[in-house]
């Protein structure tokens, strides 16, 4: 199956990409007829949250990663989106997954599809996560295209469905790829992340650019690879922060 162009040549490049190809199983029913990232979080679709912080961090154009009824987001939003009267209005791209390919690519295969549209280094946030405080400052963009780093990571203190956590966090600031049982402290993966174009090519991923044959592909061991390689940064984020991977976490969201 042949995939379609991301954006027009001349379009300026992306900073920042939006995963938004999710099934969303878990919260079915509530997913069978909507997709997740347009469930309502306090009086609007969930992937309006990040969307909007980013625009108002100055992300002027995003990637947005669509599958399961794509169409409804695409065109819920349309090509163009503002994130406040104080913001210019954010240019939209989408990388339809399903349409080229079948199905979702998973995280690192949608990345990558999405590299041509992306900037050298880009912002990537999750369509399903409610960060409502976190700020997307073009000053960290930056701080992190000045370090020699390949990706920066920002952890959360572990929540009840992950009580183990991912990661660890060095005292210099590095990502940690820990086993479980190091009896060193972990902390859960945000999803909320700075990435170099760089990160995804060899010896971290061997999908070409573009992943014109769609590959499907987990994140996780890239980011392990990378972190044994010490090209991993992170930062501990304490504000409010939801996975919403449930109807009952959905429902406690909106109690509130």
């Amino acid at each position: 199956m042949q995939a379609t162009p991301l954006a027009a040549p001349n379009a300026r490049p992306a900073t920042a990409l939006l995963l938004a190809a999710g099934r969303g199983e878990r919260m079915r029913p509530l997913t069978d007829s909507t997709p997740k990232p347009l469930l309502q979080v306090q009086g609007k679709p969930l992937m309006q949250w990040p969307m909007e912080a980013l625009g108002q961090g100055g992300v002027s154009s995003l990637v947005i990663n669509t599958d399961w009824l794509g169409t409804q987001i695409s065109d819920f939003f349309g090509a163009n989106f503002q994130a406040s009267t104080a913001a210019a209005p954010m240019q939209l791209h989408y990388s339809q997954e399903g349409r080229d390919f079948g199905g979702a690519l998973e995280t690192a295969g949608g990345i990558v599809r999405a590299l041509p549209a992306l900037d050298e280094v880009f912002w990537v946030a999750a369509g399903d996560v409610y960060a409502p405080q976190f700020r997307y400052s073009e000053a960290s963009r930056q701080r992190f295209a000045q370090s020699g780093h390949w990706a920066h990571l920002w952890l959360v203190p572990n929540p009840p469905h992950n009580p183990r956590g991912d990661f660890g966090l060095s005292s210099d600031g590095l990502a940690l790829n820990l086993a479980k049982d190091s009896g060193l402290p972990l902390y859960t993966f945000s999803t909320i992340a700075l990435y170099r174009r760089q990160f995804f090519a060899p010896p971290v991923c061997d999908i070409p650019c573009g992943n014109p044959q769609g590959v499907r592909a987990a994140l996780a061991p890239m980011l392990r690879h990378a972190m044994d390689l010490g090209r991993v940064s992170a930062s501990l984020y304490t504000g409010p922060w939801t996975d919403v991977g449930t109807p009952e976490r959905l429902a406690a969201l909106n109690a509130t």
